[in-house]
């Protein structure tokens, strides 16, 4: 072994070192273990929690939305012959929908009506694949139908064959008076996706929909893409082909604030508990420091014996180093092997202890969803790393410029 990895091996795990020196040691090792475990892990934690949220929310939300200005039956036939005609779009149907009150047996919900062909429920946002009662054939075979959200059912105590009476934004005049237009649905099934649109949009079938709304509510075109991270490339396709008086809308529009919030979170948290690794890295200082101290004696021979002073910044930048990759290494596997269990570690405690920490009824996710990204890992190691290395710079520095003659001659 070259003399210069004996000697930072020494100083970094020998047994030469006073005990509050030691203690000192292992307090920086420990808070580096945890500071890189713990970023680690919560970042797992909140990318799980992000993509469960964007699975579950995109599935129901067209990738992208035509609004024509005028929503006549030759404009949205025009817009779907410009959609259908860009190689990206996968699915293209038309769609209405309008907001409306759904009352039954004294409960009210406010809710957002969608109606659209068949093909449209079934390829552009995915419903069949969230149905938990029913079928979507039943839009289709039974008149003024409707399927609903698994939490709208809920709270509207209705269950699958019950009537519920929607209230619409439309005046009927009678003899009795001016009254909102009102009909009754029969619901023929329900979805659930795990997310806010469980309490929030009813499904009908395109003819339902435009008998409920007529000309009222927001008609247009919803298309489903190969890749949605494709949205701005389309949109600027089919732009020239739709007029500027056609608003073109995505999902970033409507769910992109909340991802970018996430996104945000991420960050915030990231720096938050960056700290701890901060802290960890003035204790490294410290340990260095007294370490320094300790071994003036010995700074002293090894410059009498001939080590140059740049040997010697190299040696003490080695022994803090040393110690700093121990907290790193030891930390990054015990984050990794926490991120990669969390999720049944959650589920343990919720059967051992008959706790529930995430319900889904508030939550919409229920247990601790994680997801590992090794650029998340590097990029924690390499933050460690730099701010260990920055912390050995000064006590390192401080050794190499300890005079032999003057030590030595209190020896």
């Amino acid at each position: 072994m070259p003399l210069s990895w004996d000697l930072i091996i020494r100083f970094t795990l020998g047994g030469g070192q006073r005990r509050f020196t030691r203690f000192v040691a292992l307090a920086s090792l420990l808070g580096m273990l945890l500071g890189v475990a713990a970023l680690i892990t919560v970042l797992s934690v909140m990318n799980g929690f992000g993509g469960e949220l964007y699975h579950r929310l995109l599935t129901v939300t067209p990738d992208m939305v035509l609004e024509p200005a005028n929503p006549s039956e030759a404009a949205l036939g025009d817009l779907l012959t410009a959609a259908t005609e860009q190689s990206a779009v996968v699915a293209a149907t038309p769609f209405h929908q309008g907001t409306a009150l759904l009352r039954h047996a004294g409960h009210s919900r406010g809710v957002q009506i969608v109606g659209a062909p068949q093909s449209g429920l079934r390829d552009v946002i995915d419903l069949d694949s969230h149905i938990t009662f029913g079928d979507l054939q039943a839009l289709e075979l039974e008149p003024f139908s409707v399927i609903l959200g698994a939490d709208l059912a809920r709270l509207l105590r209705v269950r699958p064959g019950d009537n519920v009476d929607i209230l619409l934004p439309r005046l009927t005049v009678s003899p009795m008076g001016v009254f909102p237009k009102s009909r009754s649905l029969r619901v023929v099934g329900t979805f659930a996706v795990g997310a806010p649109p469980d309490a929030e949009v009813a499904y009908v079938a395109e003819a339902t929909a435009r008998k409920l709304l007529g000309s009222a509510g927001t008609k247009g075109i919803q298309l489903r893409l190969s890749d949605r991270e494709l949205v701005p490339q389309v949109s600027a396709a089919i732009r020239p082909l739709v007029g500027e008086s056609t608003k073109i809308r995505d999902w970033r529009s409507s769910q992109g604030s909340l991802f970018a919030a996430i996104k945000m979170e991420k960050i915030t948290v990231g720096i938050l508990l960056t700290s701890v690794i901060l802290v960890a890295a003035f204790n490294l200082i410290a340990t260095l420091t007294m370490s320094v101290t300790e071994k003036r004696g010995d700074i002293a021979i090894l410059q009498v014996l001939g080590l140059p002073a740049k040997k010697l910044l190299m040696l003490f930048l080695g022994h803090g180093l040393l110690l700093a990759l121990l907290g790193i290494s030891l930390g990054a596997v015990a984050g990794v092997a926490l991120a990669t269990t969390i999720s049944d570690l959650s589920l343990w405690v919720e059967q051992a202890f008959g706790l529930v920490l995430f319900d889904p009824a508030v939550y919409y996710i229920g247990g601790l969803p994680s997801t590992l990204l090794w650029g998340d890992v590097l990029a924690v190691v390499t933050v460690a790393f730099v701010l260990s290395l920055l912390a050995s710079v000064y006590p390192a520095w401080r050794a190499a410029q300890v005079p032999p003659a003057e030590v030595l001659n209190y020896v």
